[in-house]
């Protein structure tokens, strides 16, 4: 990593956002010590014809493929070696990290039995020919290689940074709660070499972590698609395909360019920075013919197995398969012309009408296509719902605190040899 090409936001943390963001937490923190204390049927609909719901659903197998912009945006930077998108890709592993770490807690959540969780740890019970053992070894792989990815951020700031503010804000709190200032003094320079002789060291061998990082991902997002090929009986035409695995994967490819196009203009617009046009367009100029590959094996795996009349026909299920298609095919097409690709609104609009259409696909696959039989029905409650929706606001809340505490965004001005970035507009 190049240290120089990133900077953290100067703003003040405790914003209305901020305690807004929070309030959801917390309310979600009491939702899950409820469900494990009452159990997951007080706080759930789920049940024997349901055994997962919105929590694997969204956190995990949509959630993953939300949080796959720092994959997506490896394979640019690391594979195809276009360091033009190298100032990102701290963002993105940053709303990566966030993004499966707590789709493994909303796991945790989810399981039934959660006292018997220490068994994955222990070998003599693997069932290594599981697909969801592969996932679970993947997406807990990938979390530890996305932290590692983010320490140096993290340790370039604590070798930087002015942490006598730390003792300045806990002396405001409650001066007896301070140790002397010349005690923090001597304890930030121990902190700032052990950081400075850390961080060296890590760079060397992050390269390793890099690849890992791409591997994973790659393994994970197919095997997805791979636990619902067995659900033939119970998974509707539409979407039950050899293909699942390969479409699952260009998915979270897609969906992750276009996550890192919301996020950048997102926090751009909230930061009041400059938004990042010359690089989102050349994000948005790969989307279109990731999705063309992706739709056209979708219609072409439907008409050989003769189920294109039953996209068409306008049922239940029809109007969702519509609904995915219209919103994925509609937001490409809209990056096909150059000149909209160069308009922060388009890229904002369309990026979120693939992000839509990609997540409801995943939703088509794992819920609403799926049909356990009759007499079982499934809707969310309010606390499953709530959990849900606190996890999003935790995700939102870890971004916006880490990027005013350590140097994630890019530099403003790497853009154009050394010049101030230009302020695109409409």
């Amino acid at each position: 990593m190049h240290h120089d090409d990133f900077q953290k936001h100067e703003g003040t943390l405790f914003t209305r956002s901020f305690f807004a963001l929070l309030a959801l937490v917390l309310l979600g923190g009491y939702l899950v010590t409820m469900r494990f204390i009452k159990g997951i049927g007080a706080v759930s609909g789920l049940s024997d014809g349901y055994p997962w719901g919105i929590w694997i659903t969204y956190d995990v197998a949509t959630g993953t493929a939300i949080a796959c912009g720092g994959y997506a945006v490896a394979i640019l930077v690391y594979i195809r070696h276009n360091m033009h998108y190298h100032p990102m890709i701290r963002s993105c592993i940053l709303t990566s990290m966030f993004g499966y770490a707590l789709a493994g807690l909303s796991v945790i959540i989810d399981c039934g039995r959660p006292w018997n969780v220490y068994n994955f740890f222990i070998p003599s019970q693997w069932q290594t020919n599981s697909v969801l053992f592969e996932v679970a070894v993947c997406v807990m792989s990938y979390t530890v290689v996305l932290i590692i990815e983010f320490l140096p951020a993290i340790l370039y700031s604590l070798e930087k940074s002015e942490w006598l503010r730390l003792h300045a804000f806990i002396n405001w709190l409650h001066p007896s709660l301070a140790p002397k200032k010349e005690t923090v003094i001597s304890h930030i320079d121990k902190v700032r070499r052990a950081a400075g002789w850390i961080r060296p060291l890590l760079d060397k061998v992050l390269i390793f972590f890099i690849v890992l990082g791409i591997t994973l991902p790659t393994m994970h997002q197919s095997a997805l698609g791979s636990l619902l090929l067995i659900a033939s009986t119970k998974l509707h035409p539409l979407w039950h395909t050899g293909f699942l695995p390969l479409l699952f994967l260009i998915n979270c490819i897609y969906i992750g360019y276009s996550m890192a196009i919301m996020e950048s203009i997102i926090s751009s617009y909230a930061f009041k920075r400059p938004f990042e046009v010359k690089e989102l367009s050349g994000l948005a100029g790969i989307i279109p013919w990731l999705t063309a590959i992706w739709l056209t094996v979708v219609v072409g795996d439907l008409t050989f197995r003769g189920q294109l009349a039953a996209a068409v026909r306008f049922d239940f299920y029809s109007f969702f398969f519509l609904l995915e298609f219209a919103l994925i095919a509609g937001g490409a097409i809209m990056l096909f012309k150059k000149g909209n690709r160069l308009s922060p609104r388009v890229l904002f609009i369309s990026a979120v009408m693939i992000v839509l259409g990609g997540s409801l696909y995943r939703f088509n696959v794992y819920l609403i296509g799926y049909d356990p039989g009759p007499g079982w029905t499934y809707f969310p409650s309010l606390a499953e719902l709530g959990i849900t929706v606190s996890i999003v606001a935790f995700e939102i809340l870890g971004y916006q605190v880490l990027v005013k505490l350590v140097p994630v965004l890019p530099k403003l001005h790497l853009h154009g040899h050394g010049k101030p970035i230009e302020k695109y507009s409409e």
